[in-house]
């Protein structure tokens, strides 16, 4: 069987890192390999002091997800790896198999986990491409009831619990695994994404090679998630926009980047005016922060600049 790493992504996550690096070494892979995205936290202190073992790539400052994930699978050996964010702890027996998998499903160019809430619950493991529409159900939160309608349950990946392997469009990137170097052949990720959709991005490019993605529910990982804070929540969720737009200008129609537009600025348009209200009668100093915040992303949504802009050079506030 050929050899897998596991490459684990992290940025002032500390003490998410530990308990993912102890959850990895439990697994015995070829090779463990940490990428460091200019963390302050004191995480590569903690890593050569806890495990001096690991292979570490220290970076001076955040260069970005798909950048630093560019970094690990350069530093890797193994003709597999296992590409996973600091937030995660991997589930006994995973590592092998979606090694396995890997070597007998050459179809398959991405390998997705099952993802699981630290409570057990399903995430949603993988997703359908990005069109307008998906964006309005998600912006106007009506994605929620998608799965209680009988006609669109079955088509449904918001929480796929099948017990056998599925071909998807694409896989969450908090867990994906690949043959090494199918995806150097393909240039990596794409490093102009700074945060958000660059495993999109990947997934996409491999399709337009004929390439299939999968999801293998045998293979299963705990995702902590939801790691930003209040403060930054209004710049993570503009971010996140951006990088959406960024998406469409490389790989859709122009006509569908106008419609991205309008709806979002629509739904945005919609918000603001009823948290104004809301805000307006809200006397509740901790609902009068939250609504602030929502203010604040939904003016950005409706008259910034996030659909004009590259994400390259984007930095995470402090």
């Amino acid at each position: 069987m050929k050899t897998i790493a596991v490459c684990i992504i992290t940025c002032n996550t500390r003490d998410l890192l530990r308990e993912c690096l102890r959850s990895v070494l439990m697994e015995n892979p070829s090779e463990t390999v940490v990428v460091d995205n200019g963390s302050m936290d004191g995480s590569v202190e903690m890593m050569k002091a806890e495990f001096p073992s690991v292979a570490l790539v220290a970076l001076e400052k955040n260069i970005g997800f798909g950048a630093a994930s560019n970094r690990g699978i350069q530093s890797c050996r193994s003709e597999h790896i296992y590409l996973i964010n600091a937030d995660t702890r991997v589930k006994p027996g995973s590592l092998e198999a979606l090694n396995r998998y890997l070597e007998s499903h050459p179809e398959a160019a991405m390998i997705g986990p099952r993802l699981l809430n630290p409570d057990g619950t399903l995430q949603t493991s993988c997703f359908y491409y990005p069109t307008p529409l998906h964006v309005f159900l998600y912006i106007s939160g009506s994605y929620k009831f998608i799965p209680q309608l009988p006609i669109l349950k079955k088509r449904s990946l918001q929480k796929v619990s099948s017990q056998t392997p599925m071909a998807v469009p694409w896989i969450h990137g908090a867990a994906l695994a690949f043959r090494r170097d199918q995806i150097r052949s393909l240039g990596g990720f794409d490093e102009s994404f700074f945060l958000y959709f660059e495993e999109v991005d990947l997934c996409y490019r491999l399709a337009l090679e004929g390439q299939q993605m999968h999801f293998m529910p045998e293979a299963e990982i705990i995702h902590v998630g939801g790691g930003t804070t209040v403060q930054r929540r209004a710049w993570f969720y503009i971010e996140f926009f951006a990088s959406l737009a960024h998406f469409y200008r490389k790989h859709y129609p122009m006509l569908l980047l106008a419609e991205l537009v309008l709806i979002v600025k629509l739904v945005a348009l919609l918000k603001l005016a009823r948290d104004v209200f809301v805000m307006s009668f809200t006397r509740d100093t901790t609902k009068r922060s939250t609504l602030k915040v929502d203010l604040d992303i939904h003016r950005g949504l409706l008259f910034g600049r996030w659909h004009q802009r590259s994400n390259a050079g984007t930095a995470i506030p402090a």
